[in-house]
């Protein structure tokens, strides 16, 4: 069993920046391919990025191309999500998942992923 732990939310002022972690705990990390979706009220979860269990390949959703980045530290067992250029579009819940699997490819459908973690709020104001 794998536990996910999201934390760096909060409120920004547009075209602010947050950096969101998420912490793994449990079985061996370095082996999921991990991402990150998000939830805005009375919206369905949005794919937001994935990476790899390497970090070697990675993909953002279009929404957040050029402004978002997903990177993980396996020795920290921490994938982390860098969020430039905030809109208040933005404004969501924000959540960490994943899954093991036995290839170098990344996850972008929600419906693949084992894991998730509990989300964390960031709010940007306008």
């Amino acid at each position: 069993q794998v536990q996910l732990v999201e934390s760096g939310g909060g409120l920004v002022q547009a075209g602010g920046s947050l950096r969101l972690s998420c912490a793994a705990s449990g079985r061996t990390f370095r082996r999921a391919a991990m991402g990150w979706f998000r939830q805005a009220p009375g919206k369905n979860r949005e794919f937001v990025a994935a990476i790899n269990w390497s970090g070697g390949v990675t993909d953002h959703g279009d929404s957040v191309k050029g402004r978002f980045t997903i990177s993980r530290e396996n020795a920290k067992n921490t994938v982390y999500l860098q969020m430039n250029s905030l809109k208040p579009e933005d404004t969501a819940v924000y959540y960490c998942a994943g899954v093991f699997i036995l290839d170098s490819r990344v996850v972008t459908n929600e419906r693949e992923y084992s894991f998730w973690g509990q989300g964390t709020q960031v709010t940007v104001s306008s």
